[in-house]
């Protein structure tokens, strides 16, 4: 029990943490390319890593553990962040968080998989009903649909769980702060290589707001969220804890808009607040 609540409260500040994180890129995208900005938060982030690293005197991982950081590093360090970016040149930050809304399910689908977990039946009830109203509201949006901006997200949620499922299995024995941080160390050669090939012309008329949230993407959503994401996902179960996630939305949509003034409609807080609902409902039987 106190090993599902500390997970719990660690999923919940991961959570917390990541929420800032589709409004803080909407914003840097204001001053960077998405190529540009996802190469250059996953080289910031893996300078952080490696040194954390090497100052705790971290033993190297196995070379069976290989495979497992990759899919990590090509889910949450490289994937997600370039299809977001992408995405948020089509679709509105408030949009596109909506969409995290389906994240619970992929990571549940993928922990079925890969972490050989078992939730009960009514678990899926409660993960299905919470996803089936984020799509629902994203296939309302007649006006403000771009389908490309919702591939692209899709594509992102897809990609996202897998990498968050594995993430969670290998934190189990090497740690959560270590996955992320060795994934970031992984994929540093590619992403420093982009970085170096995308780098802007000039940096004049980057805004204070550019900076800022390209430090938020580097060092916390690249990061530290990751920090408490995974060792909630490792002791309290990648099904169970990853519900947490249908919560970024609420706190998603109320960042974009307090900080970026998006309008944030009705119909979106009703649809988030039935989505929250279903955590409830997907903890108690997962």
């Amino acid at each position: 029990m106190q090993a599902s609540m500390a997970g719990w409260g660690s999923g919940l500040l991961g959570v917390l943490i990541f929420s800032g994180s589709l409004p803080a890129t909407r914003v840097a995208l204001g001053g960077f390319s998405p190529l540009f900005l996802t190469s250059a938060r996953a080289v910031v982030a893996a300078f952080l890593g490696m040194a954390v690293l090497l100052l705790l005197r971290q033993a190297r991982p196995q070379r069976s553990d290989l495979t497992s950081l990759l899919i990590v590093a090509l889910g949450v360090v490289v994937g997600f962040p370039l299809l977001t970016a992408l995405a948020l040149q089509h679709v509105t930050a408030a949009h596109s968080i909506v969409f995290i809304g389906l994240l619970p399910l992929a990571t549940a689908l993928f922990g079925l998989l890969r972490g050989m977990e078992r939730p009960r039946p009514l678990f899926w009830v409660f993960s299905c009903t919470g996803s089936a109203a984020v799509a629902a509201y994203a296939l309302s949006q007649g006006a403000d649909l771009s389908f490309k901006g919702d591939l692209l997200m899709l594509a992102a949620v897809i990609v996202c769980g897998f990498g968050y499922a594995e993430g969670g299995v290998l934190s189990r024995r090497l740690g959560g702060w270590q996955v992320i941080s060795w994934a970031l160390a992984l994929s540093l050669p590619v992403m420093g290589t982009l970085a170096l090939i995308t780098w802007p012309d000039s940096w004049t008329g980057i805004d204070t707001a550019a900076w800022a949230g390209l430090g938020y993407v580097s060092v916390f959503s690249m990061l530290v969220g990751f920090i408490f994401w995974y060792r909630g996902l490792a002791i309290g179960g990648i099904a169970s804890v990853g519900q947490l996630q249908l919560l970024q939305p609420f706190f998603g949509l109320m960042l974009a808009g307090l900080l970026l003034h998006e309008p944030v409609s009705s119909t979106m807080i009703l649809v988030t607040t039935l989505v929250v609902g279903c955590v409830a409902g997907a903890k108690r039987f997962a």
